[in-house]
């Protein structure tokens, strides 16, 4: 509901909002669902005044209809997706991080969640020439190990202090400063974070549940509404400014023993994909660590349960293979 507030159309005046709150008029809905003729007596002002601000408010906060057509038309224009640089990774998420969206990653410690964060970041912002949000809430990231990345990318100092200047980092610890950060970054912060030419085309929480879950306790109700509020400023900052959210997630075991990404069912609504890492223990991966799979869980264009594997070590490859060579202005339906 929209609060009525002084100067939100002429007419509407301090002395005139006043006397429609001492009729129970706070809210544009109200006013515009009450009758003008029997309000405009109790107010003591002009029905005609008032039937002018009434049709005002009516035009400013009408929705309008939109053709199907035009919405095509609209994701068309301002969807990019963004490949991560492992291509087991583009195929699971269908070519890559799409910008308007959020992903997640889900997995246990260990999973490879932040080491996949970095590697997205890094390409990113060396291949694309793109810039990065980072926000760091587990105090996981250095910079020497971007740098170790991008040195195994190229050997240009130039071009490597170029792809670290790109990556904005914000070390928080707590929901209000993920909040108060990520409200900034809507309120102009991200075109201030364009560095190199580059626009801001993705934003990196590593990781999400470790700010919120603490509060999902003790005080149910106060966490619930934090976490809502933080799923709301992501999404409205993914569609509004064509970013591509990406965010890591813990997980918890079901009744049944299974697997599932934490937050609970509240959250499973936020992200549009969801992948969950887990670490590969075979005999034939002896020696090899960093091997990981990739399950697909939640996604509006791939089937779900397909599983990729990866190793974790692919980002410092060098020449970074070659979905590296992936347009940023690839678009899709």
């Amino acid at each position: 509901m929209v609060i009525l507030r002084e100067g939100m159309c002429p007419g509407l005046d301090e002395d005139l909002l006043r006397s429609l709150r001492a009729a129970d008029i706070r809210t544009v809905e109200d006013l515009v669902s009450s009758d003008t003729e029997e309000l405009a007596q109790k107010c003591a002002v002009s029905y005609k005044a008032l039937f002018a601000i009434r049709r005002v408010l009516l035009a400013q906060h009408t929705a309008f209809p939109v053709s199907g057509a035009d919405l095509y038309e609209e994701l068309l224009s301002s969807t990019a997706i963004l490949s991560t640089g492992n291509p087991s990774l583009d195929k699971l998420l269908d070519s890559g991080l799409f910008t308007g969206e959020i992903t997640e990653l889900s997995g246990g410690p260990g999973s490879g969640k932040s080491q996949v964060c970095f590697g997205v970041a890094v390409h990113i912002s060396h291949h694309l020439k793109q810039s990065v949000i980072y926000i760091d809430t587990n105090g996981g990231l250095t910079a020497k190990r971007l740098l170790q990345m991008l040195q195994s990318e190229t050997t240009n100092t130039d071009e490597q202090m170029e792809a670290l200047q790109r990556i904005q980092i914000f070390r928080l610890f707590d929901v209000y400063a993920l909040l108060d950060c990520l409200y900034g970054l809507c309120g102009g912060g991200l075109q201030q974070a364009s560095v190199g030419g580059g626009s801001v085309k993705a934003v990196i929480v590593d990781s999400v549940s470790a700010v919120i879950s603490p509060l999902l306790g003790g005080k149910q109700n106060e966490g619930m509404s934090l976490m809502i509020q933080v799923a709301g400023v992501l999404k409205s900052m993914a569609k509004d400014f064509s970013v591509a959210a990406l965010v890591t997630n813990h997980v918890t075991r079901s009744g049944s023993g299974d697997v599932q990404p934490g937050l609970g069912a509240s959250w499973s609504h936020v992200p549009r994909t969801r992948i969950l890492l887990e670490r590969v223990e075979t005999p034939l991966s002896a020696g090899r660590s960093g091997l990981r799979s990739a399950t697909l869980i939640k996604s509006s264009r791939q089937p779900l349960h397909v599983k990729q594997e990866f190793d974790l070590g692919w980002w410092s490859r060098a020449g970074g293979g070659p979905s590296g060579k992936r347009k940023l202005d690839q678009t899709e339906p």
